[in-house]
């Protein structure tokens, strides 16, 4: 790996591997390669490369040498740069700010110099203080300092949006998190209302919303839809790695609404996420609300597999011996916070969350796993029903996007349809007996016709990097450009409904992430 072209090509294959310690040991050699040999711009790319790979492995804290790296490299020589890369460091320079919260890794002055500088390029670059005020308000909050944290929370909300926002519809969540902190019930569910009525979303919700509501809920009295909000959002989160951070809240709702075999289940099915955690913050998060699973359950002597890792065995423990594991890690991992922030506020709410008592004494949850359409035909043993390999059809498509939760439109002539993220997606049956699914997503960002050069730079770029969805540029010859996408999958032979599943959650997790990427573009 010595000359230019080598590198570039390694990059370009190290950016097709799986997230994991392999694709990062490779993007960290070909960086190093790179500097060796003088190259500034590959070693950039790669260190990019680098900062997406450390935040989706659960390693944020590493990206910060990279990102200062990056930063360093961009203001020695501006000129080497696009517009983009400028765009993009704004992004990460947020990811940098953010691992604050996230982790006890990073210092407090180290990320708070950081957000002054982030502040300062703002300002000089025009953009809104949004961005600026979200932080100061995380981070406020954070340490403790309420009084503070809900100065910057009104700023936050009022402060004009731009391209540099977080998405508008995960805003409203983080929002109603706080509010939810603070007691402020009334007002946390109400903030969320445009994401849980449909005016606002993502890939990621409503279930990101419904989480944040939970307790709210619950000390409002609106015990039928607590439930119906933590079922919906546990459907999902469930089987989603990076929705580890949402986990704690569906224990505590679980266990403090007398629901105790559910939360330990959870618990169970969830408790080797905790030795890969997506971050530190989640971490004790999940150890605080096991540990509080564990004492509240504890009358029902069910006993958990824990599984190997690294140095501890795995064992089979009672309730009360995984407790004490569990709230020794959650207080260990809130001392490190509080030693690097000078306070004891982690320390204080974990220990409220370990000590709480239930608020009821059982609420009924709705099934958790609803009967689709697909499975009403008579006469078929249920256990067999997953297996079904049948032609494909409306019901089937919309009995997947019920199981997950969604909202959607079914046109007269069959055609499925929604908003995810920022785009609008259709579900079409094709050929001659309707056997192919086609995926259509239109992005709600429309560009003018004078960029379709850069239109075509970035849907080559995607087809190049990305499996799914096929993207192209639509010129309605009125001044505008469509940028959109579809996936097309022959299932002649029928498909079962488990493998439609796959397919259209598939379809709709890239189909929005492309859309997303759309509206991000200068």
């Amino acid at each position: 790996m010595s000359t230019a072209h080598e590198l570039q090509e390694a990059l370009e294959e190290a950016r097709d591997m799986p997230d994991g310690d392999g694709k990062i040991a490779e993007l960290e050699r070909i960086a190093a390669h790179a500097d060796a040999a003088g190259d500034v711009r590959l070693g950039y790319d790669a260190r990019i490369d680098l900062i997406d790979a450390y935040n989706n492995h659960t390693e944020r804290w590493r990206m910060l040498p990279a990102f200062g790296w990056c930063l360093a490299a961009y203001d020695r020589d501006p000129s080497m740069f696009e517009e983009w890369d400028g765009e993009q460091l704004r992004w990460y320079h947020k990811w940098a700010v953010a691992t604050l919260r996230s982790t006890p890794r990073v210092g407090l002055a180290q990320t708070r110099s950081a957000l002054d500088d982030m502040e300062r390029r703002f300002r000089a670059g025009g953009h809104s203080m949004q961005t600026i005020y979200n932080l100061r308000c995380k981070i406020a909050d954070h340490i403790g300092d309420e009084p503070e944290a809900r100065k910057w929370f009104d700023l936050w909300r009022t402060a004009e949006r731009d391209e540099n926002s977080d998405c508008a519809g995960c805003d409203p969540s983080r929002q109603a998190e706080l509010l939810a902190g603070w007691g402020e019930w009334d007002e946390a569910v109400r903030i969320v209302e445009p994401v849980l009525s449909g005016v606002l979303g993502c890939a990621e919700q409503p279930e990101k919303a419904l989480v944040a509501v939970l307790l709210p809920y619950l000390k409002l009295g609106r015990y039928e839809e607590a439930a119906k909000a933590h079922v919906r959002a546990y459907r999902r989160h469930r089987h989603e790695r990076d929705a580890f951070p949402f986990l704690p809240e569906h224990l505590r709702f679980c266990v403090l609404t007398g629901n105790t075999d559910r939360a330990v289940d959870i618990l169970a099915e969830h408790l080797s996420w905790l030795d890969r955690p997506y971050d530190d913050a989640s971490a004790m998060e999940f150890a605080a609300a096991g540990a509080l699973v564990c004492r509240l359950a504890a009358s029902t002597e069910r006993v958990v597999h824990r599984p190997a890792s690294e140095n501890r065995a795995e064992a089979d423990l009672t309730l009360p011996q995984l407790g004490a594991d569990l709230a020794a890690q959650a207080r260990e991992i809130a001392a490190q916070f509080d030693a690097r922030n000078g306070t004891d506020h982690q320390s204080r709410r974990i220990s409220l969350w370990m000590s709480a008592e239930p608020i009821l004494e059982s609420l009924e949850l709705p099934p958790d796993q609803p009967t689709p359409s697909y499975m009403a035909e008579p006469g078929l043993p249920p256990e067999g029903r997953d297996e079904v390999v049948a032609p494909l059809s409306v019901q089937g498509i919309t009995a997947a996007l019920d199981d997950r939760g969604d909202r959607y439109y079914v046109d007269e002539d069959g055609t499925v349809g929604g908003q995810w993220g920022k785009g609008m997606l259709t579900f079409d049956r094709m050929g001659e007996q309707g056997e192919i699914l086609h995926v259509r997503v239109v992005a709600q960002r429309r560009l003018p016709a004078d960029r379709l050069m850069e239109a075509y730079a970035f849907c080559n770029a995607w087809n190049h990097d990305k499996l799914l969805p096929k993207a192209y540029v639509h010129d309605t010859g009125q001044g505008d450009l469509i940028l959109a996408g579809d996936i097309t999958t022959d299932l002649e032979h029928g498909v079962a409904a488990p493998q439609l599943a796959v397919l259209l959650h598939a379809a709709i997790v890239t189909s929005a992430q492309f859309s997303d990427e759309v509206a991000t573009l200068p």
